[in-house]
């Protein structure tokens, strides 16, 4: 749990910097995320308190959005020049509308955070323990996104698993009533979700999918492509005030012997397979068309 007590910190420090904004900056730049601020937002918000953005010539607003699906679609209108998105979904954005290559430019969540969520009254502590269960998930959730990959990788006999289609904010209650015997979702919204509701950290038990077969990158900066072709430097400078607040925050093992925002390439277009499994692609793009390193400064300087 330690990682997931590390994104309430960080919720923490989102919190304290959301009134920083720079002064004098040359370049406004509105950068939107996938939903609201949560922990996981604390890096942009300590470039904008270390003045990591502002030293770039930018001047950086933050705004919360309404998901991956939507929020793709505000850069890709031009909208919001940048946002923080799921690499996935772009994959199926790109498919579905070939003639709108946003791109993304920074990988975020190096391990994406999609779990399943239970409580240990339940007994579950493996997937294969999943059948005989009810599972709560909200179609719409971007964890569910993965479930039919999930289940493939596990050798779980979907049959077996009774999916119950749940509201987003009845979720966790749910499962603190046991009413459902697991759930889907990001790790750390789900965690601190049941928390408020009253169970102990010990009752709480987060199966991440990265840890049972999935190798899906998870949220990744993206750009909108004519800003990006028209504002290069622009776009380059916010990666690289974006790494520093991320270095400054957290790092991960991938982190420290890569260096922070980069992909493999190979693990990309694997992640592209297994998006297959739950998706019917028209156009299927490639991983090249997903993700690009040329506003990524040398490995050297992304890492501690």
């Amino acid at each position: 749990m330690d990682r997931i007590r590390l994104f309430g910190m960080l919720a923490a420090a989102a919190a304290a910097t959301l009134t920083v904004s720079p002064v004098g900056a040359e370049t406004d730049v509105k950068f939107a995320l996938d939903w609201k601020f949560e922990g996981p937002s604390a890096p942009y918000f300590v470039a904008i308190d270390k003045g990591y953005y502002k030293a770039e010539g930018l001047n950086v607003t933050i705004d919360s959005g309404p998901g991956s699906v939507a929020g793709i679609a505000r850069v890709a209108a031009g909208t919001y020049p940048i946002g923080f998105f799921d690499i996935n979904s772009l994959v199926k954005f790109r498919d579905q509308n070939p003639d709108k290559k946003v791109q993304a430019v920074l990988m975020m969540y190096d391990k994406p955070a999609f779990a399943i969520g239970t409580t240990a009254k339940t007994g579950i502590a493996k997937p294969k323990d999943l059948e005989g269960r009810v599972l709560g998930a909200p179609a719409a959730d971007g964890a569910f996104a993965q479930w039919k990959a999930f289940v493939k990788e596990n050798g779980i006999d979907e049959s077996k698993v009774k999916i119950e289609n749940v509201g987003f904010p009845v979720r966790e209650p749910m499962l603190a009533e046991g009413k459902v015997d697991a759930i889907t979702g990001f790790s750390f919204s789900m965690y601190y979700n049941l928390l408020q509701k009253g169970l102990k950290p010990e009752d709480i038990k987060v199966m991440l999918m990265a840890d049972h077969g999935l190798v899906l990158y998870g949220n990744a900066i993206m750009v909108n492509p004519d800003y990006a072709k028209a504002n290069p430097q622009v776009v380059a400078g916010f990666v690289r005030a974006t790494i520093k607040g991320v270095l400054d925050t957290f790092v991960t093992p991938w982190v420290k012997a890569n260096g922070f925002g980069g992909v493999d390439m190979a693990r990309l277009a694997k992640s592209i397979d297994q998006i297959a499994l739950t998706y019917e692609f028209k156009n299927r793009p490639t991983a090249e068309d997903i993700f690009t390193s040329q506003y990524l400064p040398p490995a050297a300087e992304r890492k501690l």
